[in-house]
């Protein structure tokens, strides 16, 4: 079996296993304040940031690692691997796949680049999965089509925390935000092959909620996945009680909270509430 490096990226959700893994390595977003630069995850955690951007004179931006960060982690990659398969948040929200891409061009090391078209919890899933089927015997080829198969069966949807970042950050055009802040309308935020898009909008949040679980229902129904993912800007108690509504409903499916991180904060808000799942996780 070839050694096979795994890189991923710091939106992408690491727990335990996957960070004490010796086989998986990330590379940093930044995230700038004001003209302040950032490392994501390294010296700004959630809570530093949503404190910071109350007080922000200008409209907060961030920034994908650069071609040369990928390449010194690509080089130092070739001595131990015999090959690398990195994992990024999806190309239509960030430059980071194109980075890693033009990075992988310049080294020995065969780098295969996977856009995964999502990010945080149900990206890490998505990796995890790929590493199962590696170490299964399965040859890259089949890593890879198997990653992309799954890939495209995931539903995503984000009651965004704050219409306000949304407009300043460009992700929301003046007008929706006006109506959406004069009418207390919530929109439902979805994703369409790694694009964010207006699935739906509701009045109130209990209602955006209502219409989310019916989404999961219908999906769950017909596809009786085994995994769901629960996405919180800052606050984790609100992501335990939708997790303990649907543990109580769906007792045999595997239910699994994360936080959006820095890089995903400074567009969402601290109330940012979000559920996914892969239809084709079985």
């Amino acid at each position: 079996m070839l050694k096979t490096a795994w890189v991923t990226d710091s939106t992408a959700y690491l727990d335990e296993n996957l960070m004490n893994h010796p086989d998986v390595y990330c590379v940093p977003l930044s995230v700038i304040l004001d003209g302040e630069e950032f490392v994501d995850g390294i010296n700004l955690t959630p809570k530093q940031l949503f404190e910071r951007l109350k007080q922000l004179k200008s409209p907060p931006k961030t920034s994908q690692p650069s071609v040369g960060a990928f390449h010194a982690l690509y080089e130092k990659l070739e001595k131990k691997y015999d090959q690398v398969i990195s994992v990024h948040l999806s190309g239509k929200l960030s430059g980071t796949v194109s980075s890693s891409q033009q990075a992988a061009k310049l080294v020995r090391i065969p780098v295969t680049v996977f856009d995964s078209n999502i990010l945080s919890l149900p990206m890490s899933a998505l990796m995890k999965k790929g590493m199962e089927l590696l170490e299964a015997g399965k040859n890259l080829q089949e890593v890879i089509k198997r990653m992309e198969e799954i890939r495209d069966t995931n539903e995503t949807y984000v009651l965004v925390g704050s219409l306000e970042q949304l407009h300043r950050g460009g992700r929301l055009s003046g007008l929706k935000f006006i109506l959406g802040s004069m009418l207390n309308i919530k929109p439902i935020i979805s994703f369409d092959k790694g694009s964010l898009f207006v699935k739906d909008k509701v009045r109130s949040e209990n209602k955006a909620k209502e219409r989310i679980l019916n989404y999961f229902k219908q999906a769950y129904e017909k596809h009786s996945f085994k995994e769901v993912y629960l996405l919180y800007g800052l606050y984790e108690e609100q992501a335990n009680e939708w997790r303990s509504e649907l543990e109580l409903a769906y007792p045999e499916l595997k239910v699994s909270t994360a936080p959006l991180g820095a890089v995903i904060g400074v567009h969402a808000g601290e109330n940012t509430l979000g559920i996914s799942w892969f239809n084709g996780m079985k």
